[in-house]
């Protein structure tokens, strides 16, 4: 496939294809527990980010924005000139995910393995 159909096909995706754009790696200790390797990302996940300006801090998902593939997490901020703070919005591919918000379907997915 063309970079140029795949670019298109992640651009006129439906939302609900989204979410397996938005998939986080699972931490070494999640991945031998539930026996995946990424899952998508969810509020109130704890994740960890590997790669960027904000490397090494960790914090809760705050929200996902699945039309930009970007998520926002607690305590990714960039000041601004004026003192306060804006939340950075982070791509999915540099955060690992450490620890899941317990979820009825997400057990049972884990359960099926």
């Amino acid at each position: 496939m063309h970079p140029r159909k795949q670019r298109k096909f992640r651009a006129n995706a439906p939302l609900h294809i989204h979410t397996s754009f938005v998939g986080v790696h699972l931490s070494k200790d999640l991945k031998q527990k539930i026996g995946k390797r990424a899952m998508p990302a969810r509020e109130g996940d704890t994740v960890k980010v590997i790669r960027g300006q904000h490397k090494g801090k960790t914090g809760k998902i705050r929200s996902v924005n699945r039309k930009f593939e970007r998520i926002i997490i607690e305590g990714v901020e960039q000041p601004k000139r004026d003192g306060s703070k804006v939340p950075v919005p982070v791509h999915p591919s540099n955060l690992v995910l450490i620890d899941l918000v317990p979820d009825k379907k997400r057990q049972k997915r884990s359960e099926k393995k």
